[in-house]
């Protein structure tokens, strides 16, 4: 018997949901900055001029959704970006609302200005 793939639809929903304040998008944008080595949570505050409280909420938000991960090193939380599955948010993105429709050219997403 094939085994079915869950719908991947929901969580790309989700992962979009959690990106879609101003806040949490700058987090993704300078995590990916900082990629691989992450940032600990007060490098973040610091950058983007976030309160403590506040950031938590948004890291907290992203990391439920799989936009970002955490690991522990002694007392500090380092934040990285979870590449592999914003990737494959990108892929889905790229394969089902851009190539299968012909809504998008491709070659400008790649390549734009070209």
């Amino acid at each position: 018997m094939a085994v079915v793939s869950p719908d991947p639809v929901p969580r790309y929903a989700d992962m979009l949901a959690a990106m879609g304040s101003e806040p949490r998008l700058r987090i993704v944008r300078l995590l990916l900055t900082a990629h691989p080595a992450g940032m600990v949570a007060g490098e973040i505050g610091s950058h983007l001029q976030i309160a403590a409280p506040t950031l938590s909420h948004h890291l907290e938000r992203l990391r439920r959704e799989g936009v970002v991960k955490v690991r522990r090193d002694g007392t500090y939380l380092w934040y990285t970006a979870h590449a592999e599955a914003l990737e494959e948010l990108l892929q889905f993105l790229f394969a089902e609302c851009c190539t299968r429709s012909c809504a998008c050219d491709p070659g400008r997403i790649i390549h734009p200005g070209l």
